[in-house]
């Protein structure tokens, strides 16, 4: 099984630029899991999704802002929207879809703010987010994945000296980050590749991407349970049409 995660920064613009239709039918995936879409599935009805593949959504209550989304060639047994506290569900953060062998979590983490302004936030949703698939692990194993809004070590950004204490960044989560693995979750695509220069998100400015001085925000996270059944974790650096590109895993 297949399974990529991207960070689209607005669908309706991939859409416009006309790759998210070829990046779905070409990929081969057999779930995609999708972040700020920024969109309802009303802006979006009018397009014919490629052959195979049922959408679901969750949408903020602010429009045009965050929301995630889930395609998938394989039906759900069941399909949550949230993670049922309301101080955290407005935002269309988090969509959890149900499969016989494990618990897909499509996450989009809130992001500290400039001079760390959501952190206090940040840590409660956090610590939220955690105790959520948690719970959901008691029953089955769980696969969580999407934008985390965090580099967790040195390695996972181009330049970590500049950027201690900045968002994505910060002491704050990064313990965040760590408390995941404490819980037990494997950062997945480090289990194949421990070496540096593999980032998920570029700044538009000052040629970022093409320098590659990025960041790795982007994650499969997996139950211990998962591990054996771990055959691949990528990067997808060459898709282009967001600022964040997409990330995958392959289970047996």
């Amino acid at each position: 099984m297949k399974i990529l995660s991207w960070n689209v920064n607005g669908l309706r613009a991939v859409l416009d630029k006309g790759l998210m239709l070829d990046f779905i039918a070409s990929s081969g995936a057999d779930l995609i899991c999708l972040q700020e879409t920024k969109c309802t599935p009303g802006d979006v009805q009018h397009v014919q999704w490629p052959a195979g593949y049922t959408p679901f959504w969750n949408t903020a209550v602010k429009k045009g802002y965050s929301g995630t989304a889930l395609f998938t060639r394989t039906q759900p047994l069941a399909v949550t929207q949230g993670i049922g506290i309301q101080e955290h569900d407005t935002e269309g953060r988090v969509l959890t879809a149900e499969f016989p062998g494990f618990f897909l979590v499509n996450v989009y983490t809130p992001n500290a703010q400039p001079e760390l302004a959501r952190i206090v936030y940040r840590q409660a949703w956090d610590r939220a987010f955690l105790a959520y698939v948690k719970k959901l692990e008691k029953t089955k194993p769980v696969i969580f994945c999407g934008d985390l809004n965090v580099a967790h070590e040195e390695i996972d950004l181009a330049r970590p000296k500049e950027n201690i204490g900045n968002p994505g960044f910060s002491d704050q989560e990064r313990d965040g980050f760590r408390a995941m693995l404490a819980a037990g979750f494997i950062d997945s695509f480090r289990q194949f590749e421990k070496g540096p220069g593999h980032y998920s998100w570029w700044s538009y400015r000052m040629n970022a991407r093409e320098r590659n001085v990025g960041w790795r925000i982007d994650y499969f996270m997996v139950s211990a349970a998962l591990r054996t059944s771990l055959k691949g974790a990528w990067i997808q650096p060459h898709v282009m049409g967001s600022d964040h590109c997409p990330v995958g895993i392959e289970l047996a």
